[in-house]
């Protein structure tokens, strides 16, 4: 049957030499590229699950159940009417008995119908968007299985000591070379550093029984040791996210190698913003084991369901914000390269996908002093190099304080506070202020 209706289509294309070629017709949509944001469904779910969750808080406040007579639940109640009330007049309309007519009922389904239609017309023009990142021209100079040590082309001023750049394990590092304007990769060789960025890469064959032991010790090691040989001289690293913890146990490794840190909202006591975390690592230590041994792997959905958890409805929030902006407006590039980077994260070995969910997140094992790679303990205090450790007041990924306690246990570390969210602080409109020339001034003392 689906043959017969494609043989049918192209029939009538044949026959109707009347229809207008697609290419004079400004509004028809084009081609969808994109499959973010990822995974599709639970998002969608999500903002079905708010809207179904409005509506049956309509009929329980209309039956009278207990939770809407408490004195918070009766003043939003008398906000909510007046507002009905208002806009109604606003409008030239009758207002009549609000509470019990079928004006509220009304006035929430229109407004869950609207919340869906403007998600899905959000994420649809993030699909079609034409905006693509060009990669910019960098250099490979050292590469090892599926990871890679990017430079940057420009020289550096010859004195200046040599930035090494580490992200996540489950994001690609380009988000610190995001696009001209939101890089700090190029605002680094601006003030005259060499600069590189280490890309891990997904786990593949090489990688794929690889545990924090493998990519520190060995990849990260290997790295640093490809830097020094390169440009003699030791360098400064910095970390960002989960980066910041790998650079920070490579940095106490090489001694000799490293002469400054550098840690961008990286967290060390998982436990520190209350259980709301802990609860989120527990549920899925159930399920860890059987995904990974399905995927052999924790898959970059996976991963991705576990941050949307931290903020259900965020998702599709910005979505919506999104498809109110203008399309060829700087700000909607810029969202879209964001969430490009977003969607193209990296699945983790299921050897670090253990450590992490098991170790860090449940058993706390960085600040419990429990933490090891290569056998030794990862103690911040044995730090003795100069140490930066950057913590964004907004962040939802890296609540502030668990990182604020690398401060505390670094000697001299400087603490730089500021008012920026995970990825803002890094790359978005306020980068500029908020990190990048507060990182330079530091580097000029070190």
């Amino acid at each position: 049957m689906a043959v017969s209706r494609s043989r049918d289509r192209r029939a009538e294309k044949k026959v109707d030499h009347n229809s207008p070629d697609p290419a004079d017709r400004p509004e028809q949509p084009r081609p969808m590229h994109r499959r973010g944001p990822r995974p599709l469904g639970l998002h969608l779910t999500l903002a079905m699950m708010r809207s179904g969750f409005s509506l049956a808080g309509l009929q329980s406040w209309k039956s009278g159940w207990p939770a809407w007579k408490t004195p918070h639940a009766a003043e939003m109640k008398e906000k909510l009417l007046q507002n009905l009330v208002a806009e109604r007049l606003h409008h030239g309309r009758a207002t009549g008995k609000t509470e019990s007519s079928p004006l509220l009922e009304q006035a929430v389904w229109t407004e869950a119908l609207q919340r869906d239609a403007a998600l899905i017309a959000g994420i649809a023009a993030y699909r079609r968007h034409p905006y693509y990142r060009h990669a910019p021209p960098r250099q490979v100079i050292w590469r090892e299985g599926g990871s890679t040590v990017l430079r940057h082309p420009a020289p550096g001023s010859g004195h200046l000591p040599p930035v090494l750049l580490v992200p996540s394990l489950i994001n690609r590092g380009y988000v610190l070379d995001l696009a001209p304007g939101y890089s700090l990769m190029d605002r680094l060789a601006q003030a005259g550093y060499p600069v590189f960025l280490l890309e891990w890469g997904g786990p593949g064959e090489a990688e794929q029984h690889f545990g924090l032991t493998d990519y520190i010790a060995g990849r990260l090691d290997r790295a640093v040791q490809a830097i020094t040989d390169l440009t003699d001289q030791t360098l400064i690293i910095a970390g960002y996210c989960m980066g910041g913890l790998l650079a920070l146990a490579a940095s106490l490794r090489r001694p000799e190698a490293v002469r400054a840190l550098a840690l961008l909202a990286t967290p060390w006591d998982f436990h520190a913003a209350g259980p709301e975390h802990q609860r989120l690592s527990a549920a899925l230590q159930p399920v860890l084991g059987g995904v990974l041994k399905q995927y052999g792997c924790l898959p970059v959905d996976i991963l991705q369901i576990m941050f949307a958890l931290i903020e259900p409805f965020a998702v599709a929030d910005k979505y919506r914000a999104f498809g109110r902006l203008p399309q060829d407006h700087p700000r909607a590039d810029h969202f879209v390269a964001l969430e490009d980077w977003l969607n193209d994260g990296i699945s983790l070995a299921a050897p670090v996908a253990q450590e992490v969910v098991n170790g860090w997140y449940c058993d706390n094992l960085p600040a419990q002093g429990g933490w090891r790679v290569d056998g030794h303990i990862v103690d911040p205090a044995a730090l003795h190099c100069p140490a930066f450790v950057a913590v964004p007041s907004r962040d939802r990924i890296v609540p502030p304080a668990s990182a604020l306690k690398l401060a505390q246990l670094i000697p001299g570390a400087l603490l730089h506070r500021m008012e920026a969210g995970h990825i803002g602080m890094t790359a978005g409109r306020s980068a500029e202020a908020v990190l990048w020339q507060p990182l330079l001034r530091w580097l000029g003392t070190v």
